[in-house]
């Protein structure tokens, strides 16, 4: 995926009074990316089949939506990758090492990193990266709250192109990248071997990667993971039209198009569409896009692995694959890599 050079670096939190700092430009950094969030829908919408970076569907609104799906009973990858964290943490610190610090691209809730800090050996501290920036405040202030004791730092910025880090604290041992939820499934294979390459630079010779991915099993458990019963997958999907109408002035009426999830079988994807129920124009920015009944716009891939074949890429993307932890039913994994 390509991305918005929209980083900007908040103060690194120190104990309670630098926790009260308040993320000054984190607006300044939105605002800045809204002339890139129009040239990509521009450009998306006007590609044949059309298209949306799922990255813009984190917006405030979307990633509080995503805490909700969640905790779906259809969304089987976080209660199974965090089952793996909680019965396999003891012996992934033990591999992580001492004076770790931890990068975690995409923070979340928190959740996880916060399971992460507690069972490693004297942390350093932690780096949170989040595209959407009052979802990011929220987690950094909540995480600073818990481990006072550490350097929480945190990055406003879209984890896909090259981020500046604030320094690692005094006293690191090596670096450690937290990718987990099985993010890396959003890439398509040639993206995602380039974004492995590029966290093996991050974290340099002798760091680490501790990383979700999420495996192959059958449609009739992919398919309703993507398209739950309660209907918030759709209105998460559909937040990105609302989004684009507020943010860039489209006139996209959401009752015309809904939600449809598809396990691509021959590319090992699940796909997330919007398909127009009518024949319909859209305009943003002063151009006209027409949508014919039935046609999709594609907003989002979630590729599964097989564990072989992970393993091929990320040995092709110079990483060693030292450790893999699966749940009973082998739907997930959490897997340790070294450079």
């Amino acid at each position: 995926m390509t991305t918005a050079n929209l980083s900007h670096t908040t103060p690194i939190y120190r104990g309670e009074a630098a926790g009260r700092q308040n993320f000054k430009n984190a607006q300044d950094a939105q605002t800045v990316s809204q002339s890139k969030f129009l040239s990509d829908v521009l450009t998306g919408l006007a590609s044949s089949p059309k298209t949306l970076p799922c990255k813009y569907l984190y917006d405030a609104h979307g990633s509080k939506l995503f805490d909700q799906i969640c905790e779906l009973p259809e969304y089987y990858p976080t209660r199974t990758e965090i089952g793996i964290l909680r019965r396999h943490l003891p012996e992934m610190a033990e591999l992580l090492g001492p004076k770790a610090q931890v990068v975690e691209y995409g923070s979340g809730s928190g959740l996880k990193t916060r399971l992460l800090l507690d069972a490693l050996h004297s942390p350093t501290g932690c780096a949170l990266i989040e595209i959407s920036c009052s979802h990011l405040e929220n987690c950094a202030r909540k995480m600073q709250g818990e481990f006072s004791h550490l350097e929480i730092s945190a990055v406003c910025a879209d984890y896909t192109r090259p981020v500046k880090l604030p320094e690692a604290p005094d006293g690191t041992a090596r670096k450690i990248v937290f990718f987990p939820g099985s993010t890396i499934g959003n890439f398509d294979s040639e993206d995602a071997q380039s974004f492995l390459k590029a966290m093996a630079e991050t974290v340099g010779t002798g760091g680490g990667l501790l990383i979700g991915v999420d495996l192959r099993k059958d449609r009739a458990i992919l398919e309703p993971a993507y398209d739950d019963a309660a209907g918030v997958t759709a209105e998460f999907n559909l937040n990105l039209l609302q989004r684009i109408n507020r943010e860039l002035g489209a006139n996209f009426p959401l009752k015309d198009f809904e939600h449809k999830a598809i396990y691509n079988s021959k590319l090992g994807r699940v796909e997330m569409h919007l398909v127009s129920k009518s024949n319909q124009v859209v305009r943003i920015a002063g151009k006209a896009f027409e949508f014919k009944v039935g046609e999709t716009i594609h907003t989002e891939n979630s590729y599964k692995y097989t564990i072989a074949g992970f393993k091929r890429m990320a040995t092709s993307a110079g990483w060693n694959v030292e450790q893999v932890w699966t749940d009973d039913d082998n739907l997930f994994s959490v897997q340790y890599l070294t450079t």
